[in-house]
Formats: C-alpha cells, structure tokens, sequence
C-alpha cells in the first residue's frame, strides 16, 4: 500500500472482499493524501464513472484518476485477483466511453482484459480462487450478483 500513486480522485476495486480486503486501509491512505475516494466494481463501473467525471466537471480542470485492483490476500500474502482486474477493466471502460481515456499500460491492460471477457465474466468470478471460497461458504448468488455489469443504478 506504501507505493500507490497519487490522484485527485482514487476509485477502489474490490468485486469479492474477504475478511482481509485492503480496501479499507487504501481508501484511507487516499482519503488521508486528499484524493476522493470511489468505490466501484462491474456491478458499478457506469455510475463510478459518472461520479468522477462529474468530481471533473466539478474541479472545472482535468483531473487525475487512480483506479486500484484491490487483489486479494491469501496464506502466502497479497495475490492477483481477476474479479479485481475486470472490475477496474470495467470502470476504466466506462471512463473511457465518457471521454476519460488517456490511461496507463497497466489501465489499458485491463481495460481490454474487460472487454475481452465481459461475456464470461460469470464463469471467471465463480472460478476464481476468491470466488471458489465463496461458493464453498455458499455464497453463490453473491458471487454471480458481483459479476453483473452495471447492475447498480445512479443513487
């Protein structure tokens, strides 16, 4: 967490938290650096972007965005997690379809991960390891709900 890059806006990513989800302490290192802290996911990539264009529109400047993978944890530390990357895919997605488009190779990367495998994103997230745990806890129904995209609507 000591090496995230500084943003005006930070949008945290993390599709199925476990008990030991880093997503807490990292929105509090960004909300403690000054940044706006979203979270978002596939279920929320549309009104995620949507609020940081409008955090933007409302700075009245460019504005830098910071979209974190959250991974997961496991007995070995900090590990990959898929359901992580295509959710920051999809909220990079949406940013870009709003006109946010100048990205990182590591945004881009996972951008087209997103789009690649929007239509098996289901099938990923149960087959995931986070997701597998899930399912044996008989989480299901959650799982499948985390895979949904843009399943949120604009509060």
């Amino acid at each position: 967490m000591d090496r995230l890059a500084s943003g005006e806006i930070t949008i945290v990513v993390d599709v199925l938290p476990d008990a030991d989800s880093d997503a807490d302490a990292i929105s509090a290192q960004a909300t403690a650096a000054g940044s706006v802290v979203l979270q978002g996911g596939l279920r929320s990539a549309s009104v995620t972007a949507d609020a940081a264009l409008a955090e933007q529109h409302r700075r009245g400047a460019r504005t830098s965005i910071v979209v974190i993978a959250c991974g997961a944890t496991d007995a070995a530390g900090t590990r990959f997690a898929v359901e992580d990357i295509l959710g920051a895919g999809a909220v990079i997605d949406a940013l870009a379809v709003r006109g946010i488009d100048h990205t990182s190779p590591e945004a881009a990367a996972a951008c087209e991960a997103f789009r690649g495998l929007r239509s098996a994103a289901r099938h990923l997230l149960t087959a995931s390891a986070t997701g597998q745990a899930w399912l044996e806890a008989g989480r299901r129904d959650d799982v499948l709900a985390a895979a949904s995209v843009d399943a949120d609507s604009p509060v």
